[in-house]
Protein backbone atom coordinates (compact mmCIF):
# COMPACT_ATOMS: atom_id res chain seq x y z
CA UNK A 1 0.00 0.00 0.00
CA UNK A 2 2.67 2.51 1.02
CA UNK A 3 4.44 2.05 -2.31
CA UNK A 4 1.46 3.86 -3.82
CA UNK A 5 1.47 6.73 -1.33
CA UNK A 6 3.23 9.93 -2.39
CA UNK A 7 3.81 13.15 -0.48
CA UNK A 8 5.01 16.43 -2.02
CA UNK A 9 6.34 19.25 0.18
CA UNK A 10 6.64 22.62 -1.58
CA UNK A 11 9.19 25.01 -0.06
CA UNK A 12 10.68 28.38 -0.92
CA UNK A 13 14.41 27.90 -0.23
CA UNK A 14 16.92 25.15 0.50
CA UNK A 15 16.82 24.65 4.32
CA UNK A 16 13.05 25.29 4.59
CA UNK A 17 12.39 21.58 4.10
CA UNK A 18 14.59 20.78 7.09
CA UNK A 19 13.06 23.34 9.43
CA UNK A 20 9.41 22.70 8.52
CA UNK A 21 8.04 19.18 8.57
CA UNK A 22 11.35 17.34 8.24
CA UNK A 23 10.63 14.78 10.96
CA UNK A 24 7.25 14.08 9.35
CA UNK A 25 8.90 13.43 5.99
CA UNK A 26 11.56 11.18 7.53
CA UNK A 27 8.83 9.20 9.32
CA UNK A 28 6.92 8.62 6.10
CA UNK A 29 10.07 7.68 4.21
CA UNK A 30 10.73 5.04 6.90
CA UNK A 31 7.28 3.62 6.19
CA UNK A 32 7.91 3.35 2.45
CA UNK A 33 6.07 6.48 1.34
CA UNK A 34 7.56 8.23 -1.69
CA UNK A 35 8.36 11.80 -0.61
CA UNK A 36 9.41 14.67 -2.85
CA UNK A 37 10.57 18.15 -1.84
CA UNK A 38 10.07 20.86 -4.45
CA UNK A 39 12.31 23.88 -3.81
CA UNK A 40 11.15 27.04 -5.58
CA UNK A 41 14.41 29.05 -5.47
CA UNK A 42 18.11 28.48 -5.07
CA UNK A 43 18.39 30.61 -1.95
CA UNK A 44 20.93 32.83 -3.69
CA UNK A 45 20.14 35.92 -1.63
CA UNK A 46 20.05 34.21 1.76
CA UNK A 47 22.35 35.68 4.39
CA UNK A 48 25.14 33.52 5.81
CA UNK A 49 23.74 32.99 9.29
CA UNK A 50 26.37 30.64 10.69
CA UNK A 51 28.98 32.92 12.33
CA UNK A 52 31.71 30.35 11.67
CA UNK A 53 31.26 30.77 7.92
CA UNK A 54 30.69 34.50 7.70
CA UNK A 55 33.38 36.31 5.74
CA UNK A 56 34.35 33.20 3.77
CA UNK A 57 35.14 34.57 0.30
CA UNK A 58 34.51 31.29 -1.53
CA UNK A 59 31.06 30.87 0.02
CA UNK A 60 30.11 34.47 -0.66
CA UNK A 61 31.14 34.19 -4.31
CA UNK A 62 29.61 30.74 -4.85
CA UNK A 63 26.57 30.82 -2.58
CA UNK A 64 24.27 29.28 -5.19
CA UNK A 65 26.53 26.26 -5.68
CA UNK A 66 27.17 25.93 -1.94
CA UNK A 67 23.48 25.92 -1.11
CA UNK A 68 22.77 23.31 -3.79
CA UNK A 69 25.37 21.04 -2.21
CA UNK A 70 23.86 21.63 1.24
CA UNK A 71 20.44 20.73 -0.15
CA UNK A 72 21.77 17.49 -1.61
CA UNK A 73 23.27 16.50 1.74
CA UNK A 74 20.01 17.28 3.58
CA UNK A 75 18.05 15.36 0.94
CA UNK A 76 20.18 12.27 1.52
CA UNK A 77 19.76 12.52 5.29
CA UNK A 78 15.98 12.78 5.02
CA UNK A 79 15.77 10.08 2.34
CA UNK A 80 13.54 12.16 0.07
CA UNK A 81 13.58 13.10 -3.58
CA UNK A 82 14.16 16.77 -4.36
CA UNK A 83 13.64 18.95 -7.41
CA UNK A 84 14.14 22.65 -8.15
CA UNK A 85 11.61 24.96 -9.78
CA UNK A 86 14.49 27.19 -10.87
CA UNK A 87 13.36 30.61 -9.65
CA UNK A 88 15.69 33.25 -8.22
CA UNK A 89 15.61 34.07 -4.50
CA UNK A 90 13.93 37.44 -3.80
CA UNK A 91 15.83 38.15 -0.60
CA UNK A 92 14.20 39.49 2.54
CA UNK A 93 13.71 43.26 2.14
CA UNK A 94 14.54 45.34 5.19
CA UNK A 95 14.08 49.00 6.00
CA UNK A 96 11.34 51.58 6.33
CA UNK A 97 10.10 52.01 3.73
CA UNK A 98 10.97 48.60 2.33
CA UNK A 99 13.14 48.68 -0.80
CA UNK A 100 11.75 47.31 -4.07
CA UNK A 101 12.30 43.64 -4.81
CA UNK A 102 15.11 42.85 -7.26
CA UNK A 103 14.18 42.50 -10.90
CA UNK A 104 13.70 38.92 -12.06
CA UNK A 105 13.15 37.47 -8.59
CA UNK A 106 10.62 34.77 -7.71
CA UNK A 107 8.18 37.06 -5.92
CA UNK A 108 7.80 39.23 -9.05
CA UNK A 109 7.09 36.32 -11.40
CA UNK A 110 3.65 36.02 -13.00
CA UNK A 111 1.75 33.75 -10.62
CA UNK A 112 0.02 31.68 -13.27
CA UNK A 113 3.22 31.13 -15.24
CA UNK A 114 5.18 30.24 -12.11
CA UNK A 115 2.45 27.86 -11.00
CA UNK A 116 2.73 26.07 -14.33
CA UNK A 117 6.18 24.77 -13.37
CA UNK A 118 4.73 23.30 -10.19
CA UNK A 119 1.77 21.84 -12.10
CA UNK A 120 4.24 19.92 -14.25
CA UNK A 121 5.97 18.54 -11.13
CA UNK A 122 2.64 17.52 -9.57
CA UNK A 123 1.45 15.80 -12.73
CA UNK A 124 4.74 13.93 -13.07
CA UNK A 125 5.05 12.82 -9.42
CA UNK A 126 1.28 12.37 -8.80
CA UNK A 127 1.17 13.01 -5.05
CA UNK A 128 -1.98 12.34 -3.06
CA UNK A 129 -0.89 14.88 -0.43
CA UNK A 130 0.74 18.30 -0.87
CA UNK A 131 2.07 20.51 1.93
CA UNK A 132 3.08 24.18 1.77
CA UNK A 133 2.79 27.49 3.68
CA UNK A 134 -0.30 29.46 4.68
CA UNK A 135 -1.24 32.81 3.16
CA UNK A 136 1.20 34.57 5.50
CA UNK A 137 4.06 32.37 4.33
CA UNK A 138 4.65 31.10 7.85
CA UNK A 139 6.50 34.40 8.17
CA UNK A 140 6.22 37.27 5.68
CA UNK A 141 9.15 36.51 3.38
CA UNK A 142 8.07 37.37 -0.18
CA UNK A 143 9.23 33.98 -1.46
CA UNK A 144 7.21 32.13 1.16
CA UNK A 145 4.10 34.10 0.26
CA UNK A 146 4.71 33.45 -3.44
CA UNK A 147 5.20 29.74 -2.70
CA UNK A 148 1.77 29.73 -1.06
CA UNK A 149 0.20 31.47 -4.05
CA UNK A 150 1.57 29.17 -6.73
CA UNK A 151 0.84 26.03 -4.70
CA UNK A 152 -2.80 27.04 -4.33
CA UNK A 153 -3.04 27.59 -8.08
CA UNK A 154 -1.19 24.38 -8.92
CA UNK A 155 -3.14 22.17 -6.51
CA UNK A 156 -6.36 22.83 -8.44
CA UNK A 157 -4.72 23.53 -11.79
CA UNK A 158 -3.03 20.13 -11.94
CA UNK A 159 -6.40 18.60 -12.86
CA UNK A 160 -7.42 21.38 -15.28
CA UNK A 161 -6.28 20.48 -18.79
CA UNK A 162 -7.77 23.63 -20.30
CA UNK A 163 -5.89 25.94 -17.95
CA UNK A 164 -2.69 23.87 -18.14
CA UNK A 165 -2.76 21.83 -21.39
CA UNK A 166 -1.59 18.24 -21.20
CA UNK A 167 0.72 18.54 -24.20
CA UNK A 168 2.77 21.12 -22.28
CA UNK A 169 2.36 20.15 -18.62
CA UNK A 170 1.68 16.40 -18.76
CA UNK A 171 -1.38 14.23 -18.05
CA UNK A 172 -3.78 15.69 -15.49
CA UNK A 173 -3.67 14.64 -11.84
CA UNK A 174 -5.63 15.82 -8.80
CA UNK A 175 -3.98 15.59 -5.36
CA UNK A 176 -6.49 14.67 -2.68
CA UNK A 177 -5.32 16.72 0.32
CA UNK A 178 -3.57 20.05 0.83
CA UNK A 179 -1.99 21.09 4.14
CA UNK A 180 -0.27 24.15 5.54
CA UNK A 181 2.83 23.58 7.68
CA UNK A 182 2.10 24.91 11.18
CA UNK A 183 5.07 23.59 13.13
CA UNK A 184 5.83 27.03 14.60
CA UNK A 185 2.59 27.27 16.54
CA UNK A 186 1.91 28.98 19.83
CA UNK A 187 0.65 25.94 21.83
CA UNK A 188 3.89 24.07 21.09
CA UNK A 189 6.03 27.06 21.96
CA UNK A 190 4.19 27.72 25.22
CA UNK A 191 4.43 24.04 26.21
CA UNK A 192 8.18 23.90 25.62
CA UNK A 193 8.75 27.27 27.29
CA UNK A 194 6.87 26.24 30.44
CA UNK A 195 8.51 22.80 30.52
CA UNK A 196 11.98 24.34 30.40
CA UNK A 197 11.22 26.80 33.17
CA UNK A 198 9.68 24.03 35.31
CA UNK A 199 12.94 22.09 34.98
CA UNK A 200 14.98 25.11 36.01
CA UNK A 201 16.36 25.52 32.49
CA UNK A 202 16.67 28.66 30.40
CA UNK A 203 14.03 29.06 27.69
CA UNK A 204 14.81 30.64 24.30
CA UNK A 205 11.12 31.42 23.80
CA UNK A 206 10.39 34.21 26.31
CA UNK A 207 11.00 37.13 23.96
CA UNK A 208 9.42 35.23 21.08
CA UNK A 209 6.17 34.76 23.02
CA UNK A 210 6.19 38.40 24.10
CA UNK A 211 6.48 39.53 20.48
CA UNK A 212 3.78 37.03 19.50
CA UNK A 213 1.34 38.58 21.96
CA UNK A 214 2.26 42.12 20.95
CA UNK A 215 1.72 41.35 17.25
CA UNK A 216 -1.67 39.73 17.96
CA UNK A 217 -1.27 36.87 15.52
CA UNK A 218 -4.40 35.05 14.42
CA UNK A 219 -4.35 31.56 15.91
CA UNK A 220 -4.35 28.82 13.29
CA UNK A 221 -6.42 25.65 13.40
CA UNK A 222 -4.12 22.71 14.07
CA UNK A 223 -6.05 19.85 12.50
CA UNK A 224 -3.30 17.28 12.19
CA UNK A 225 -0.64 16.17 14.68
CA UNK A 226 1.94 13.75 13.27
CA UNK A 227 3.77 11.65 15.91
CA UNK A 228 7.38 11.80 14.75
CA UNK A 229 9.62 12.23 17.82
CA UNK A 230 11.72 9.24 16.74
CA UNK A 231 12.86 11.34 13.78
CA UNK A 232 13.77 14.59 15.57
CA UNK A 233 17.46 13.66 15.41
CA UNK A 234 17.18 13.12 11.65
CA UNK A 235 15.51 16.52 11.35
CA UNK A 236 18.38 18.15 13.25
CA UNK A 237 21.04 16.45 11.14
CA UNK A 238 19.31 17.69 7.98
CA UNK A 239 19.16 21.20 9.42
CA UNK A 240 22.85 21.18 10.29
CA UNK A 241 23.61 20.11 6.71
CA UNK A 242 22.54 23.61 5.68
CA UNK A 243 25.72 24.95 7.23
CA UNK A 244 25.54 28.46 5.78
CA UNK A 245 22.06 28.97 7.23
CA UNK A 246 22.14 27.12 10.55
CA UNK A 247 24.37 27.79 13.54
CA UNK A 248 24.79 24.43 15.30
CA UNK A 249 25.12 26.35 18.57
CA UNK A 250 22.10 28.52 17.83
CA UNK A 251 18.48 28.70 18.89
CA UNK A 252 17.30 25.71 16.87
CA UNK A 253 19.07 23.37 19.26
CA UNK A 254 18.65 24.96 22.69
CA UNK A 255 15.81 22.69 23.85
CA UNK A 256 17.18 19.34 25.09
CA UNK A 257 16.05 16.47 22.91
CA UNK A 258 14.52 14.54 25.80
CA UNK A 259 12.36 17.56 26.66
CA UNK A 260 11.20 17.93 23.07
CA UNK A 261 10.23 14.28 22.81
CA UNK A 262 8.42 14.22 26.14
CA UNK A 263 6.59 17.55 25.92
CA UNK A 264 5.75 17.89 22.22
CA UNK A 265 6.44 14.73 20.17
CA UNK A 266 4.50 15.82 17.07
CA UNK A 267 4.61 18.16 14.07
CA UNK A 268 1.46 20.09 13.21
CA UNK A 269 -0.45 20.84 10.03
CA UNK A 270 -3.61 22.64 8.99
CA UNK A 271 -5.84 20.74 6.56
CA UNK A 272 -6.97 23.19 3.89
CA UNK A 273 -8.48 21.09 1.11
CA UNK A 274 -9.64 17.49 1.11
CA UNK A 275 -11.22 15.42 -1.62
CA UNK A 276 -11.66 12.46 0.75
CA UNK A 277 -13.57 11.93 3.97
CA UNK A 278 -11.52 12.32 7.13
CA UNK A 279 -12.20 12.93 10.82
CA UNK A 280 -10.47 15.75 12.70
CA UNK A 281 -8.15 15.87 14.47
CA UNK A 282 -5.90 13.60 12.42
CA UNK A 283 -2.64 11.83 13.18
CA UNK A 284 -1.86 10.92 9.56
CA UNK A 285 -1.56 13.11 6.45
CA UNK A 286 -2.93 10.16 4.48
CA UNK A 287 -6.04 9.73 6.63
CA UNK A 288 -8.91 8.92 4.28
CA UNK A 289 -6.50 7.99 1.50
CA UNK A 290 -4.78 4.80 2.69
CA UNK A 291 -7.85 2.58 2.34
CA UNK A 292 -8.23 3.62 -1.29
CA UNK A 293 -4.54 3.71 -2.26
Amino acid sequence: MTEQLRLMAVHAHPDDESSKGAATMAKYVSEGVDVMVVTCTGGERGSILNPRLQGDAYIEENIHEVRRKEMEEAREILGVRQEWLGFVDSGLPEGDPLPPLPEGCFALEDEETAAGRLVAKIRSFRPQVVTTYDENGGYPHPDHIMTHKITMIAFDGASDKERFPEDEFGPVWQPQKLYYNQGFNKPRTVALHEALLARGLESPYGDWLKRWDEMKHTERTLTTHIPCADFFEVRDRALIAHATQIDPEGGWFRVPMDVQKEVWPTEEYELVKAGVDTSLPESDLFAGIRDNA
